[in-house]
């Protein structure tokens, strides 16, 4: 299998373990206050990822890549996940989709800018197009509006998009799941201490379901997903590999289609069949 190949393969995976942050966030800020949630979730994936980097003898990161790493955890480890926990609590996980939808191309924006990645004129035509289609279709789905919400949202849209190609163009050097460990472990003494800080006086009325979020976003969305989804982006180009985000929505839905037993309907498939076109089409000129 050549470099090409792989790296869509791979983010394919990274983008189908991220499909479920955005509804699990949802059932947990149902009952854990976000700022918790946020700090939480990464101080449970910090402690496991300082056991990696210990198991493996991993050599600390060098001096100049200290700055990189920090964007990055202000990016996907901090902002990303504690802008959309605020931001769903005044919109739903369908209207979020809204701006997911633009997340493809912020990520593409940020690698032209940090990456030094120039794709063809016609990658941007069908990168636009593509995020077009996932926003139409969210506002056709509806969704409470919220000024507030869509703010959230936007900017966390942006952090993320950083956040992704910064952590994508270190890990030409330091490897994708070393650059998501060391960023986590950054942060986990600060993410340690607000846990503390911010946890409720007890647990005792939380469900299971909100345990499962927890363990979901911590694990999976926290830094799993990440293993696959900056070895995709080194591997098949950041602004190229960046576009598979355009089907998370989808995969989003079918998720809730399987297991809420949500009805899809045929401009669902409609509207998916166009993405995976848009798709096909920005990784012919991605690179």
């Amino acid at each position: 299998m050549d470099r090409m190949a792989s790296g869509w393969i791979n983010g394919l995976i990274g983008v189908v373990i991220f499909s479920g942050s955005l509804p699990a966030t949802r059932v947990a800020v149902m009952q854990l206050d976000p700022v918790f949630l946020t700090v939480a979730r990464a101080a449970i994936a910090g402690l496991l990822a300082l056991c990696l980097l210990l198991v493996f003898r991993q050599k600390p990161p060098s001096r100049n890549d200290i700055v990189s790493l920090v964007v990055v955890a202000l990016g996907v480890v901090v902002g990303f996940p504690l802008l959309t926990a605020l931001a769903l609590q005044h919109v739903t996980s369908a209207h979020s989709i809204v701006f997911v939808g633009l997340l493809p191309l912020a990520t593409a924006i940020f690698g032209v800018l940090r990456g030094g990645e120039r794709p063809k004129p016609a990658f941007w035509i069908f990168s636009t197009l593509g995020s077009a289609l996932v926003a139409g279709f969210a506002l056709m789905q509806g969704g409470a509006a919220s000024p507030l919400g869509d703010a959230l949202m936007l900017a966390a849209i942006i952090v993320c998009g950083l956040g992704y190609a910064e952590g994508a163009r270190l890990s030409r050097t330091l490897g994708g799941w070393q650059v998501i460990s060391w960023a986590l472990v950054l942060s986990l003494p600060v993410m340690i201490a607000l846990s503390v800080a911010f946890m409720p006086p007890t647990f005792s009325g939380v469900a299971l379901p909100v345990w499962l979020s927890l363990a979901y976003v911590s694990l999976f969305s926290m830094l799993i997903g990440f293993i696959f989804w900056y070895r995709g982006l080194v591997q098949g180009g950041i602004a190229a590999v960046g576009q598979l985000q355009l089907l998370q929505p989808f995969f989003g839905l079918a998720l809730a289609a399987t297991l809420l037993h949500e009805p899809v309907s045929w401009t669902m498939l409609a509207v998916t069949v166009a993405v995976i076109l848009c798709v096909a089409g920005a990784r012919k000129f991605g690179r």
